[in-house]
């Protein structure tokens, strides 16, 4: 999972960065607007829709803007029809890559992401190519300094928690999306501050990226397909180093 967690870390960072930017209201209001569709929009029944309000409202997306979103998917006002597909991709060095978009003109976007990839080293595959390398599981974000990882161990076992992982900022939490409420609410429960909890495919082997080079380039073309207006959430199975990452943020 290492290589899934310093990409999530970088994301995560990332997001915080870019919320000065109004691309990244779009995408949290088009996460609510998609969510609301597909399972109502009471938060308290729709798992995926209190994921996407909490997202927005982290990002300090303004309420009117989530309230809006939720009634546009339950069709109580007009607006643009959102569809999600997933395409399944190669990266640099064969790296495997799953991109969650939300659109409104297919074939505009499939164009789109078919020649960023071509231009950044990699391709698009068919449908089914990559996606047995991953698989959905809920991922909870622990922060803050000097935790004690049996304590946190305990506290997430305890609302059904897999797994855990150490990061910079603190722990990464592993269950099954079913369970991410429980998860969340023992932790926060326990007194953890939670950043986040969030259904996420999780790469089952990792292809490693050695070389400066080499994973910039890889970094390079998530970030691009990232900062996509119809991208949601980018997933590759891609490892490098530690001591390239270091340098590379350096």
């Amino acid at each position: 999972m290492s290589g899934h967690s310093k990409w999530a870390n970088i994301k995560h960072r990332k997001a915080s960065q870019d919320a000065k930017r109004g691309n990244l209201f779009q995408k949290l209001v088009k996460a609510v607007i998609i969510a609301a569709k597909e399972g109502g929009g009471d938060p308290s029944m729709n798992m995926r829709l209190k994921a996407a309000i909490d997202r927005a409202k982290a990002a300090s997306v303004p309420n009117d803007n989530i309230m809006r979103g939720i009634k546009r998917g339950t069709g109580e006002i007009e607006g643009a029809q959102y569809e999600e597909i997933v395409y399944e991709a190669y990266g640099p060095g064969g790296v495997a890559i799953l991109i969650d978009v939300l659109t409104d003109n297919r074939n505009r976007t499939a164009s789109d992401m078919r020649a960023l990839l071509t231009r950044n080293g990699g391709s698009l595959g068919e449908a089914g190519s990559v996606s047995w390398m991953f698989e959905r599981k809920g991922l909870i974000e622990v922060s803050g300094a000097d935790l004690d990882e049996e304590n946190l161990m305990t506290a997430a076992l305890d609302g059904g928690a897999e797994d855990l992982e150490k990061t910079e900022e603190g722990y990464l939490i592993y269950c099954e999306p079913s369970s991410l409420p429980e998860v969340r609410e023992a932790l926060e429960t326990a007194g953890y501050q939670v950043e986040r909890a969030e259904s996420d495919m999780i790469p089952t082997n990792t292809v490693p990226v050695t070389g400066k080079e080499k994973a910039a380039k890889m970094l390079r073309l998530m970030d691009i397909l990232e900062d996509h207006d119809d991208v949601q959430n980018v997933y590759a199975n891609f490892d490098i180093p530690d001591e390239i990452m270091e340098s590379l943020e350096g």
